[in-house]
């Protein structure tokens, strides 16, 4: 049977689009269906980490992003009030932008932080893909499917007319969102629970500019006896277009249905959280979201994969579900086209699973314990017992007795906590893979923590983690990341100034050796292989280049994977470069071409520290 499109994507969000995307860039055939008119109709996810921009940048797209973004600057205090116009409690800096982070932050990534909603973010995705040849399908939803050895045929219906067809393609990947139905058709095992408290959500217009441009925020959170329900026990005004267009919420007690969501209901309580009750306000939408902690254990079934929100479900508390979405798509992305051209077997598609299943299940659970981390803060100003807890924990936390110094004690300590949720690049960033694709070096010894693994970053060149960031400059005088290097699809040896003999190696006329088939590279010409001079035979130790295991960085899309010594290449350090395929198994020069690089003379800019 012939196959209509190389990739099925179900789904047209951030993991259904970077997907897309992803393939496009790699010249593989996608078609994406949508069962929606058009793409996120709500702000919904908006916090952009770093490791997240980082994979825009790899596909090309940093730039529109950062054009329809609100800058890092403005996300910097998280505020508690009792009221926006009302009286301040505490602010912490949050998102790397306090004076004792942000330089953690600019030492990890070429890539700062950014607010974007995802009714801007998800269109940016799926243009460039739809430009760069994925096909697409709205108002098209998945039915069913089956598969076969050699493919997916699926079967779609046209929600505007009823007519069901099927479409035939070689993979199917499932980025329908937390009420997947292609999970629950892969009976995927999923562990955890779904909608175990509730919150109202609405999207108001309405110009704050006075009480929010001095102290700029896209998180206030607000202490007040009428937003005081559940976990997190204060209301919330959160900037989506600062400072003109924001969302209201609160939680709800769900045992007792849902709430009155017409607007004589919702905007005093609107007005409340403002604190001034002479604004106009213009609803947009209300809504209600249930909050999940739940997670799919295994991603993959045959030839169909799912990610994003299909396989972890958790709040927006600490801003990881957008980032992680895209991140799964990317990892995916590059294995499902070297699949598809024939440069890879089946285990490499084993390794997505592998690879990102252990972070969802992560997240889920820091997301929801970052909720619980409410606790200690609310406790700071209520008091059990009083007639109004919350109206007296706000009096006891201003007494200037002895009272009032405790309650401020706690509240310090309380935030102390919170860190975990607002500036944990650790958590963000210190992902470390473990599969099929990847070997650990032999006798290396285990990790060792410098610092608070969820709060700081730790660049390193263990194999499974992502290529340390250091600043580059050619030479032109051109400084480029050695993320910038890396990445797009193809391979990277990263060697020493004498990294000439691999470039020479690389040229070498292809070997006769058939390459290995089933589990290993498939036949033909493979993907191109690149080799990044670098300084790791000065005399002085360099950031990337731990002494003693210098020049022997091998790279895939910012992954460190297996590791190999390619045989056509003469050494260029005592202990010799190393490169691999996309399965880790001896590179060949019968697979593998060298794509020249004009980076023959690297200097390193970068004091950053990389522990191996």
């Amino acid at each position: 049977m012939a196959y209509e499109t190389d990739v099925l994507i179900i789904g047209a969000g951030p993991t259904g689009s970077t997907t897309a995307l992803a393939l496009a860039n790699c010249g593989v055939r996608s078609h994406i269906v949508s069962r929606g008119n058009w793409m996120a109709d709500s702000p919904r996810a908006h916090i952009t980490n770093q490791r997240a921009n980082e994979v825009f940048r790899d596909l090309g797209i940093a730039e529109d992003v950062a054009r329809y973004a609100s800058p890092w600057e403005l996300m910097g205090d998280t505020t508690f009030t009792t009221s926006l116009a009302g009286s301040e409690l505490i602010r912490m800096r949050t998102w790397g932008t306090g004076d004792d982070r942000r330089g953690d932050y600019l030492r990890a990534s070429p890539c700062g932080m950014v607010d974007i909603i995802q009714p801007l973010l998800e269109p940016i995705l799926f243009q460039k893909a739809a430009e760069k040849g994925a096909t697409f399908a709205f108002n098209t939803e998945y039915v069913r499917h089956e598969q076969d050895a050699d493919g997916v045929t699926a079967t779609l219906r046209d929600r505007l007319n009823g007519r069901e067809y099927t479409v035939r393609a070689r993979y199917m990947v499932g980025a329908d969102g937390a009420r997947s139905i292609v999970v629950d058709h892969l009976g995927l095992p999923i562990e955890g629970q779904m909608a175990r408290a509730g919150t109202v959500y609405t999207v108001f217009n309405c110009d704050l500019t006075k009480y929010s441009k001095h102290r700029p925020s896209i998180l206030n959170w607000i202490v007040t006896p009428d937003a005081s329900f559940g976990e997190i026990g204060m209301g919330l005004l959160r900037a989506v277009h600062p400072w003109r267009q924001w969302i209201a919420g609160w939680g709800f007690d769900i045992s007792k249905g849902e709430p009155d969501l017409s607007p004589e209901a919702i905007i005093p309580k609107i007005k409340v959280l403002i604190g001034d009750p002479s604004v106009d306000i213009d609803i947009v939408r209300t809504s209600i979201w249930y909050v999940n902690q739940a997670y799919v254990t295994e991603y993959s079934k045959g030839r169909v994969h799912c990610g994003g929100d299909a396989v972890h479900r958790h709040p927006p508390s600490s801003g990881l579900g957008n980032n992680t979405c895209v991140q799964d798509a990317h990892n995916l992305g590059w294995k499902l086209a070297y699949s598809v051209k024939g440069w890879a077997g089946p285990k490499l598609l084993e390794s997505y699973s592998q690879e990102r299943a252990p972070v969802g299940n992560q997240i889920v659970l820091r997301a929801n314990q970052s909720r619980l981390d409410y606790a200690p803060l609310n406790a700071c100003f209520r008091v059990p017992g009083a007639e109004n807890p919350v109206a007296a924990g706000i009096a006891r936390f201003r007494d200037p007795g002895p009272d009032g110094v405790a309650a401020r004690k706690a509240a310090q300590a309380a935030l102390d906590l919170k860190q975990t949720e607002f500036n944990a690049q650790g958590t963000e960033m210190n992902q470390r893979y473990e599969s099929s694709a990847v070997i650990p070096d032999v006798g290396a010894k285990p990790e060792e923590w410098r610092r608070d693994r969820g709060l700081y970053n730790q660049p390193t060149s263990r194999p499974g983690a992502k290529i340390p960031h250091a600043w580059l400059v050619d030479r032109d005088g051109l400084r480029v990341s050695t993320l910038d290097v890396t990445g797009k699809g193809l391979f990277t040896v990263v060697t020493g100034l004498a990294g000439a003999a691999w470039k020479k190696g690389g040229s070498a006329p292809r070997s006769a050796v058939p390459p290995r088939r089933g589990d290993g590279l498939a036949g033909g010409a493979g993907p191109l292989l690149r080799v990044a001079a670098h300084p790791g035979d000065r005399g002085s130790r360099c950031s990337a280049c731990p002494p003693g295991r210098r020049g022997r960085l091998a790279r895939r899309g910012g992954d460190v994977r297996r590791e190999r010594s390619l045989r056509t290449a003469e050494r260029s350090h005592p202990d010799g470069p190393r490169s691999h395929g996309p399965l880790g198994y001896p590179a060949r020069e019968s697979v593998l071409s060298v794509e020249a690089q004009r980076y023959a003379a690297f200097r390193l800019t970068s004091t950053n520290e990389i522990q191996l």
